[in-house]
């Protein structure tokens, strides 16, 4: 047998290759893309309903809220108007803040 008739094929295992790792390193980082963004959304869903409840229930009620939606209250502060809280939570290692106020 020749050299060329040996060899023929060869190029189709190699592009195998080459398409199975830009597979698997494509699926890996849309996985952990996928995973911050969902990361993101819980942090942002947890501080809206932190500084809804804590309109009413203060610092406690916007704790027992946090704990609830498995985040970590950060920082709590009511004002510039009474009727108006801000606050920040921590869900991982995303960060939500978020805004609320009984004023019509």
């Amino acid at each position: 047998m020749t050299r060329a008739v040996r060899d023929r094929g060869q190029a189709a295992v190699l592009l195998v290759v080459v398409a199975s790792v830009i597979f698997l390193v494509t699926t890996t980082a849309l996985v952990v893309l996928g995973g911050r963004v969902i990361e993101r959304t819980r942090a942002q869903t947890a501080a809206d309903a932190v500084a809804l409840v804590s309109l009413d229930g203060g610092r406690p009620g916007a704790e027992v809220m946090a704990a609830r939606h498995g985040a970590e209250l950060v920082s709590w502060v009511r004002g510039p108007a009474d009727a108006e809280v801000t606050v920040v939570v921590r869900f991982g290692a995303a960060r939500a803040t978020a805004r609320a106020t009984n004023a019509p």
